[in-house]
């Protein structure tokens, strides 16, 4: 099973009746909240599912900015999503040039939590819009009906493996390729707009994000991402993490490498929990340290 799916694939199994459930992530860092942009207008049947509040936990004292959300209230959002074991999920975001961050996250969780079949489409809503403007306009209608989805009884086995701590980052970055998913000058710790501290952690690599899409916000192609990781070290023994500031970007990360036939964790707590914590330590400058 691919990572993604092509909004022409897509639009073929809806018109064919092969319908996954659908969920819109659309999300920016500073918010509005993508609701408002999903009642204006969404893919038919899809359902909104918000990242802040859905597809993270609340925020405590030496959490990350968006931790994993409580199990038992993902599982219910899911569900509430029309999720089901033995039906796909394909999620989407806005799109565009340095877009997925959104979608990724929903499909980290859910492969984190066992579905056997999640998908994020390629562009988001941008390419989906594009493809439609380019059929004439009267294919691929977006529609402003909010669905109400028969509950679906997916059931979470979560996969630890899939997933990094503090500790597990740090000992990542020693023994294998930890990749910071930042803009580089953030790894570098010129600028740090949100967190505390400024700098990487220690051993990572800067794999930034915007690297992984092309300038019209679709994924590069496999072999251009596997040799891109290639060339950040990630040769096929070795055991990939990847983190960001607050577990978002680094899914996209995550999802980039999946496309490129590696399998990665996600520190989910990345640089945002990482720096709560003023014991452990900070690395500046372009090289790992």
């Amino acid at each position: 099973m691919t990572a993604i799916i092509s909004v022409s694939e897509l639009a073929s199994d809806l018109a064919g009746g092969k319908e996954p459930v659908l969920l819109d992530v659309r999300w920016r860092h500073g918010g509005p909240p993508g609701l408002d942009a999903y009642r204006q207008g969404h893919l038919p049947g899809a359902v909104y599912v918000d990242l802040d509040t859905e597809l993270a936990g609340p925020v405590g004292p030496g959490t990350g900015r968006h931790p994993l959300p409580p199990l038992d209230a993902f599982t219910a959002t899911m569900r509430r999503a029309g999720v089901s074991q033995d039906r796909p999920v394909v999620l989407y975001d806005g799109g565009g040039p340095g877009g997925g961050w959104g979608a990724a996250r929903g499909w980290w969780l859910l492969r984190w939590a066992g579905h056997p079949d999640v998908r994020v489409l390629d562009g988001g809503l941008a390419a989906w819009t594009e493809y439609r403007e380019a059929e004439g306009g009267g294919a691929l209608p977006l529609s402003t009906e909010t669905p109400e989805p028969r509950e679906g009884d997916f059931t979470p086995r979560p996969e630890e493996a899939r997933m990094l701590d503090a500790d597990g980052a740090a000992s990542l970055a020693r023994r294998g390729l930890l990749l910071d998913a930042r803009a580089a000058e953030r790894y570098r710790g010129e600028v740090e707009p949100l967190d505390p501290v400024a700098g990487h952690i220690p051993g990572a690599v800067s794999a930034p994000t915007t690297e992984n899409l092309t300038d019209a916000g679709l994924f590069r192609s496999r072999q251009a991402l596997a040799e891109r990781f290639e060339a950040l070290g990630a040769a096929p023994e070795t055991q990939v993490g990847v983190y960001c500031g607050s577990g978002v970007s680094a899914a996209q990360e995550v999802l980039a490498l999946a496309v490129a036939g590696i399998d990665a964790a996600l520190y989910v707590g990345s640089w945002s929990e990482w720096t709560a914590d003023g014991g452990r330590p900070v690395a500046t400058g372009p090289e790992p340290g």
